[in-house]
């Protein structure tokens, strides 16, 4: 089980976008909420059993698509993009920074 907040956190995205889709998720009985038990205003997320064999379903197809769309680069290429990807990312949060301590 782990709080949302982590998952948040480790996807890069706010707390509220995995609220609500930890909702549509365990609507579709993909992920179990449970209210915590040491303090209740905090929820926990864990995967149901369905989860695993669902993803194990789309493994297949998913990996077909990966491949057409990232097969024209090298591994040596891709690493270089996600470089200068990452390398991006840091400059545009910098420039957020920037920006917002500005008068």
């Amino acid at each position: 089980m782990v709080f949302p907040s982590a998952v948040a956190k480790l996807m890069r995205v706010a707390s509220g976008f995995i609220a609500k889709q930890s909702k549509e998720l365990e609507s579709k009985r993909f992920v179990r909420r449970k209210s915590d038990m040491k303090d209740a205003r905090y929820v926990l997320l864990s995967l149901t059993a369905i989860a695993p064999k669902s993803l194990a379903s789309i493994a297949g197809p998913q990996e077909e698509l990966e491949q057409l769309v990232f097969d024209y680069l090298s591994i040596q290429e891709f690493a270089k993009l996600a470089a200068c990807l990452s390398g991006l990312r840091s400059r545009l949060e910098k420039a957020r920074l920037h920006a917002a301590l500005k008068p």
